[in-house]
């Protein structure tokens, strides 16, 4: 991998299974924001992939239209920025094809990392999962759901969990993009 600070570290954008607001678990569909924005802010802090999740074969064909759109053709040389960072997204139907698909990149699986906007017992601060991040032999993949948050099954399943993005209010209802933007420079990010 390369010399980046996070060239270990995957992303995933989970749309299955998670849940609605009435916790009733739900495919949600893959937006063109999303794709976007979170592969900008991948890119912007060297992360090796972006993989958006989804089972259903027409999300499947519409992400990967959108992604052809800006790396081919008039899209690829209308904004080359834009390109850089869609050129790292794969769309992938299950989670188990990405822990897959990462074990077979790295040689060895990668260790899941979960983000939610409640407290877990197996909480893991910014700064230790930093430190962590550091040993090149070992991967991570940071999960991040869609719709109202991820099944309580992903949770028992994860390695790390981040504790939740808190500011001054009671009102905790960040976009995924703009919660992956802060925990990727949490986790990543130059400090002066």
């Amino acid at each position: 991998m390369s010399g980046l600070p996070a060239a270990n570290v995957c992303i995933a954008l989970l749309h299955y299974p998670v849940y609605d607001k009435n916790r009733q678990v739900v495919t949600t569909a893959v937006t063109n924001l999303d794709l976007h924005d979170i592969a900008r802010a991948a890119r912007t802090f060297g992360l090796h992939r972006y993989y958006v999740v989804t089972p259903v074969a027409e999300q499947q064909k519409l992400a990967e239209r959108v992604i052809r759109h800006w790396q081919e053709g008039w899209g690829a040389t209308y904004n080359p920025k834009r390109k850089a960072a869609l050129d790292q997204v794969r769309v992938i139907a299950a989670l188990a094809d990405v822990l897959d698909d990462m074990t077979k990149l790295y040689g060895r699986p990668p260790r899941v990392v979960v983000t939610g906007a409640g407290e877990r017992n197996n909480t893991v601060s910014y700064g230790t999962l930093s430190e962590l991040c550091r040993d090149r032999c070992q991967p991570y993949l940071l999960l991040f759901g869609t719709g109202w948050g991820m099944t309580e099954e992903i949770f028992e399943r994860a390695d790390y969990v981040l504790p939740p993005i808190k500011g001054p209010t009671e009102y905790n209802h960040l976009s995924v993009r703009s919660a992956v933007s802060i925990i990727l420079d949490r986790l990543f990010g130059e400090r002066a």
